[in-house]
């Protein structure tokens, strides 16, 4: 077995997914996800993409994202909004509150430590 792992999803199905309803502020988005790392002690990596629509996010975890296509924008509360496209990549740290609004659906690879 290598240490090395590509995030290549092909020949992952995704799973299908959306914001809970009541975290819902606009639109109908939808997700889906294709996980190529699911490691012990909550590490995660992989794509992630979303159709238009904008919900509350609250992150109990530290999130590292790379935009692969798209356009969102996400706010914290009391802060300023951030719009992010392909190319753009950021941490999203624990204790983080406020929207998330793709307005261009928007693919990421991501790696999620709890």
């Amino acid at each position: 077995m290598t240490s090395f792992l590509a995030l290549d999803i092909s020949g992952i199905a995704p799973e299908e997914g959306a914001p809970l309803p009541d975290r819902v502020i606009s639109g109908a988005p939808r997700f889906r996800t294709w996980n190529v790392e699911e490691a012990p002690h909550g590490l995660y990596a992989g794509v992630w993409e979303a159709t238009p629509g904008k919900w509350r996010i609250v992150y109990d975890e530290w999130e590292f994202c790379h935009i692969l296509s798209g356009v969102s924008v996400i706010a914290e509360d009391g802060g300023e909004a951030r719009t992010v496209g392909a190319g753009d990549s950021f941490v999203i740290r624990p204790g983080f509150a406020g929207t998330w609004e793709v307005v261009e659906t928007t693919r990421k690879e991501y790696v999620i430590r709890l």
